[in-house]
């Protein structure tokens, strides 16, 4: 009778240090994550293959009711829309419009997608620097609200509006300073040196558009609630001035997006568990800052919102399968996944969470996750404590639903499919995974070659 010795791998001595490293801890509890929304990791992996993105239904639909809540307790009229360049697969983006979300898109790509999806033209937000004139002239005589970016883009919207005879609401985009927050400057008109109200002047002097909206995106991944308390306070102090100087009555304020998901940032010191504040806390500042509007209550505008990673970040696996344990010249284990950063572009700037899929023991180690791509920068994870893990062994990303899906790419590998788990246990494919055809399929050979 024959035996399968076990493969031979070098003794490391790995130091361990009594004490914390800060106040949670050295070693966080680790558990195997052996199933997603009560289905076995290894059901999903034998049906739909590896690597495979997984997306919870009822996290997804969990989050969206508790954003709305948060700011619907405390505002009388709230409009949700659903960020498209965050995850445009359709599945996802069905899930929040049946919950009620409209789009936001910021191309006329995206414009097409949602359409397609079903959503009404009237129930899109548009916003983005690039809106050439043949998108406008589909976006504006169709009800689609046009978020300006710029003056030459006001001049575009005036001779579409000349050229169908029609007079559009649209909406003015502001920037602006907020403590704790970089300026996104190259988006919209400057709030603090004058250019906004320069541009409303000059709008409402071209008397081709209405002005029915203000807008403002300060950024992303922001931790800071007081930062939105601040931005508010600023879009209400304007609203009140367009309406004492000009008469003007805002329909409504768009607060953009930017709340954060659970994930971490890499340079952060806290997990994302501990830092990120609740969807009250963000709603709570959004009150505070909307309360010196000058209106009757009667007319207080609608609050529009444009949340995506907040929504869909916590909602999103990504399950990879090890192809290769190597050791590395410093002593740290290096593991290899069939999983990289073409797939998971994300791992760039977070430590998104990862754990085992499988039952382990032994002594955590200094682990390093690489991807299978043959370049030196596709790093999965960096540095963390973790179990021995063998080949076909599978382990579990989380908090990866937000711009993976729409920034990966083709690059040496195939892009992997992606499923979606219903409430009730069953899943189903969201995208299929990729064949050589998806990649040769538009492109053309010249005559000559």
């Amino acid at each position: 009778m024959t035996t399968s010795k076990p493969t031979y791998e070098r003794p490391v001595i790995v130091r361990h240090e009594m004490g914390l490293m800060n106040k949670f801890g050295r070693v966080q509890s680790m558990r195997p994550r052996t199933e997603i929304d009560g289905v076995p990791v290894e059901t999903l992996i034998e049906t739909y293959g590896s690597p495979l993105f997984v997306f919870s239904e009822r996290t997804l639909r969990l989050r969206y009711r508790e954003m709305h809540d948060a700011y619907a307790r405390r505002w009388p009229r709230v409009r949700m829309t659903w960020s498209y360049k965050t995850n445009y697969n359709e599945a996802i983006c069905r899930v929040f419009h049946q919950e009620g979300a409209w789009a936001e898109v910021v191309s006329g790509f995206e414009m097409e997608k949602a359409i397609k999806a079903g959503i009404a033209p009237d129930r899109i937000h548009f916003n983005g620097p690039y809106k050439p004139y043949e998108v406008l002239d589909k976006a504006l005589p169709a009800g689609t609200m046009v978020h300006l970016d710029h003056f030459d883009e006001m001049a575009l919207a005036e001779q579409v509006a000349e050229a169908h005879n029609i007079r559009p609401g649209v909406a003015i985009r502001l920037n602006m300073a907020t403590t704790g927050t970089p300026p996104w400057s190259r988006f919209g008109f400057n709030l603090e040196n004058g250019q906004a109200l320069e541009a409303v002047k000059r709008l409402l002097a071209g008397d081709r558009l209405r002005l029915v909206g203000l807008h403002c995106h300060m950024g992303t991944f922001i931790l800071e609630p007081d930062s939105y308390k601040e931005q508010a306070a600023k879009l209400a102090a304007f609203a009140n001035d367009l309406r004492k100087r000009f008469g003007v009555k805002i329909e409504f304020i768009d607060l953009g997006g930017g709340i954060p998901s659970h994930n971490t940032l890499k340079a952060q010191y806290l997990m994302g568990e501990q830092a990120t504040p609740s969807f009250t806390a963000y709603a709570e500042a959004v009150m505070d800052g909307l309360a010196t509007l000058d209106c009757p209550p009667s007319e207080l505008p609608t609050l529009v919102l444009e949340n995506g990673r907040a929504l869909v970040d916590d909602a999103g696996y990504l399950v990879s399968t090890v192809l290769a344990n190597k050791r590395l010249p410093d002593g740290r284990r290096g593991v290899v996944l069939d999983a990289g950063v073409n797939t998971l572009f994300t791992s760039f700037w977070y430590r998104h969470d990862v754990l085992p899929a499988q039952s382990f023991r032994g002594m955590p180690e200094p682990t390093v996750m690489y991807g299978p791509l043959c370049m030196n920068i596709d790093v999965m994870r960096d540095t963390l404590l973790f179990p021995a893990l063998g080949v076909g062994d599978k382990v579990v990303f989380h908090n990866v639903g937000a711009y993976n899906m729409t920034q990966w790419m083709q690059f040496i590998t195939y892009r992997p499919p992606a499923v979606l788990i219903a409430k009730d246990g069953r899943h189903g494919l969201i995208r299929r995974g990729e064949h050589l055809e998806d990649v040769t399929g538009p492109e053309e050979v010249p005559s000559w070659l």
